[in-house]
């Protein structure tokens, strides 16, 4: 077959010009314009929700998407964009949407992954702990002391140490028992569960000080438990109690089938508990600082089981499990991981490593001599929260600038006279202070200007904050112009309700008392009664007893067809038969027919004033039409119908 290489370049022409550009513009109002490919977005994302047919007629959906930027239009005219009420509230979403998007998502999603995988694990550990503030740098000589103390825990045993070293002061040696992923900071969970159980960690650093971490065991999680309990204790309050001899007869009544709540409430000791019947919150293994407790707790395997009486330090107890689970699957805490990440401090590792890749994006110029330049004007007056500045302070020299923003030696200098409060009564060289704060005062500029320009440079941000912009200020618009409008103008609407007063009407109702049972001969005898003229409440007080309510009675007016009436011929007055619906029986006594008649302006206000907000609006519409210059470009909307009318078919 031979090809004609200048058919085939004029089809690719024109298939080339079907596809919609981001240039493309749609349409204008007043030569602002509208791009095709943001009406292809909206139009897309709303096909799926579009029930009504007729709205995914793209000629159709194009008037309503005009319609919408009519009133942004409009809403921007009236000045709406800059009231405060609006800005205030468009800036609070704008924050809360902002922080699902200032994270490294590959750290991010590191973190949650090992935290997961450390939730399967408890770790149980001691620890030696050597107080020093977090900003002390001469750390060389603890260091090396717990260098020491390393190699004797290896060698004596963690009890004989912490014997001779525990203080209570600057020097902890405790035990910590059990615990998991959160439980303990970060750079200490870090080192435990990267550390060989059996073996003792080199020293490490926490905003607590210095510590080493001797590791004992590591088990699969427990999970979580859910148990009651009932504990006894030696009373003052009752000498003749014995706890272990109350806890046995107490077991004794559980036996004989007496109620686990009801004997807590009356006999448990554990007054945060008892009035709850003896209910504790969900717990882990290691949460608790009972290892007895735990044990039998996590010992239990069906719900409802109860325990046998046993001991712990706080008195006696005995127990019931009302819940038990596992680790739960991944995805079902994925949520609650990211914002317990977000609260802790592995937090400070996603704000890092994101300034530190943004640093590469933006363009960053920092002063190279203004770190000296703070480190000359502190004095001793910082560390007593007493520093000012100095009269001479160059205040206007530039510190840092992120593309086109500028910040000066004034901000720098007020965040060293707001900060220095956290260093009262320390001792430390000023290059440590001003290190430490600069770096701080870098992280956080660079990334306020990445949330204050986050919607120039990252398109899905800013196509969600756009709808909520723009849906923001239609909300008031409408209230404005439309809903608060109609439903104010009383004069209106009574002449609307005037003029089209035949829309509003009753259909044919009745007035009726139905009456109601499980069984059919109650109902049936219920009817009898009816016929007798007995009313419904002596009905009921002759039928129902305090042991079986036999009859339920309801009365008002309903529509002929409503479902709940017989539905098998033309009501009349007076009682019906005994009919099925719902799974229970039923009669009815009508005491009046109700013929069709129109609604007062009252009962019908509700629809009047939703007809009357249409009306106003499609007149409003009809005004902005004729305010606004709309130019639609019929060959654009050619190339957006192509693009689209795929995916509806």
């Amino acid at each position: 077959m031979k090809l004609n290489i200048s058919l085939l370049l004029l089809w690719l022409t024109a298939f080339a010009n079907a596809q919609v550009s981001p240039e493309d513009v749609l349409f204008t109002i007043d030569d602002e314009p509208i791009k095709a490919e943001e009406f292809i977005r909206v139009y897309n994302k709303n096909l799926d929700l579009v029930k009504d047919e007729s709205q995914k007629d793209i000629d159709g959906y194009l008037n309503l998407f005009v319609n919408y930027q009519l009133k942004v239009k409009e809403a921007k005219r009236m000045g709406l964009d800059q009231d405060i009420k609006y800005i205030r509230e468009f800036s609070s979403y704008k924050d809360q949407l902002v922080k699902n998007y200032l994270s490294d998502s590959k750290v991010t999603e590191g973190l949650v992954k090992e935290a997961y995988d450390r939730m399967g694990y408890d770790i149980k550990a001691s620890h030696v702990l050597i107080r020093l503030d977090e900003n002390e740098i001469d750390t060389l000589k603890v260091y090396e002391k717990l260098l020491k103390l390393r190699d004797r825990i290896i060698k004596e045993g963690f009890e004989k140490v912490k014997t001779e070293v525990h203080d209570g002061k600057t020097v902890f040696a405790e035990e910590l028992g059990y615990f998991t992923a959160f439980k303990m900071v970060y750079e200490f969970e870090n080192a435990a569960y990267k550390t060989k159980p059996g073996d003792v960690s080199m020293p490490f650093r926490t905003r607590f000080g210095y510590h080493i971490v001797n590791v004992e065991d590591k088990r699969r999680s427990l999970g979580e438990v859910t148990v009651a309990h009932i504990m006894v204790t030696a009373s003052e309050k009752d000498s003749l109690s014995d706890p272990e001899k109350r806890i046995h007869e107490i077991y004794k009544k559980l036996k004989q089938g007496e109620d686990f709540e009801s004997l807590a409430k009356q006999f448990s000791d554990d007054k945060s508990s008892a009035n709850n019947g003896g209910v504790l919150a969900p717990f882990t293994g290691g949460q608790l600082s009972a290892p007895e407790f735990e044990k039998v707790a996590f010992a239990m395997n069906a719900i409802g089981d109860v325990s046998e009486p046993f001991k712990t330090n706080y008195g006696w107890h005995i127990i019931k499990l009302l819940d038990k689970k596992g680790v739960p699957p991944f995805a079902e805490v994925k949520y609650d991981i990211e914002n317990k990440i977000l609260r802790d401090s592995r937090s400070s590792l996603i704000n890092a490593t994101l300034a530190n890749d943004l640093k590469e994006d933006y363009k960053v110029v920092v002063n190279p001599n203004a770190r000296g330049y703070f480190e000359s004007i502190l004095n001793s007056d910082f560390f007593s929260s007493a520093w000012t500045l100095p009269k001479n302070f160059d205040k206007d020299q530039v510190i840092l600038t992120i593309e086109e923003d500028t910040l000066r030696y004034e901000d720098f200098g007020k965040r060293l006279l707001n900060i220095q409060k956290v260093y009262a009564g320390q001792k430390m060289p000023f290059r440590t202070v001003v290190d430490k704060e600069y770096k701080n005062f870098e992280e956080d500029a660079i990334l306020k200007y990445h949330k204050d320009n986050l919607e120039f440079v990252n398109e899905d941000f800013a196509q969600i904050l756009k709808e909520y912009r723009d849906g923001l200020l239609l909300f008031d618009l409408m209230e404005k112009e439309v809903w608060n409008a109609a439903a104010s103008d009383t004069i209106g609407l009574q002449k609307y309700y005037t003029k089209h007063k035949d829309n509003y009407f009753w259909e044919d109702r009745v007035d009726v008392v139905i009456a109601s049972g499980a069984k059919e001969n109650d109902i049936k005898a219920v009817a009898r009664l009816l016929r007798r003229g007995q009313s419904p409440d002596d009905i009921s007080k002759e039928m129902n007893t305090d042991n079986e309510l036999k009859v339920m009675f309801t009365a008002g007016i309903r529509l002929s067809n409503d479902p709940s009436l017989p539905q098998d011929g033309i009501l009349r007055t007076g009682v019906s038969r005994v009919y099925r619906h719902n799974e229970a029986y039923h009669v009815v006594k009508v005491n009046a027919l109700l013929p069709k008649t129109n609604k007062t302006f009252d009962e019908a206000k509700g629809k009047i004033i939703s007809d009357y907000q249409n009306t106003l609006e499609a007149n409003w519409l009809e005004a902005l039409n004729e305010r606004y210059d709309v130019e639609v470009n019929a060959d654009i909307l050619q190339k957006v119908k192509s693009e689209i009318q795929p995916k509806i078919d």
